[in-house]
């Protein structure tokens, strides 16, 4: 059975690439600096320094923050718990699995305005 999504074949996916140990280590560092990266921004928006028009106005110029889960960001407002991220979510119609980097204007402001 052959699954075609675009040109590419899903029945025969490609191999992941054969990193020699250093590539690998370098490889692990450099997504243990990501994950705490994001744990701090995501501690500045839970203790308030950040607020959520502060984080989507960095997310032009900062990678770290373009990369993030708009869901991680929305939750960890002050106030904000799980349920009614939910529902700013659903509200303003923005998908909870999409990233910071990947709204559009519109979703941005009416986030913004919601909050």
């Amino acid at each position: 059975m052959c699954i075609l999504f675009g040109n590419r074949d899903w029945s025969h996916p490609m191999p992941l690439p054969t990193l020699t140990p250093e590539q690998r280590s370098e490889a692990l560092a450099k997504a243990a600096a990501a994950r705490t990266a994001r744990k701090q921004l995501l501690d500045e928006v839970k203790a308030g320094k950040l607020s959520l028009a502060d984080v989507l106005g960095r997310a032009d110029s900062d990678e770290l923050v373009k990369k993030t889960k708009i869901l991680a960001i929305v939750k960890a407002l002050p106030g904000v718990g799980v349920v009614r991220a939910a529902q700013l979510l659903e509200n303003t119609q923005v998908d909870p699995a999409r990233r910071v980097g990947g709204l559009g204007a519109r979703q941005r402001q009416a986030l913004i305005d919601a909050t």
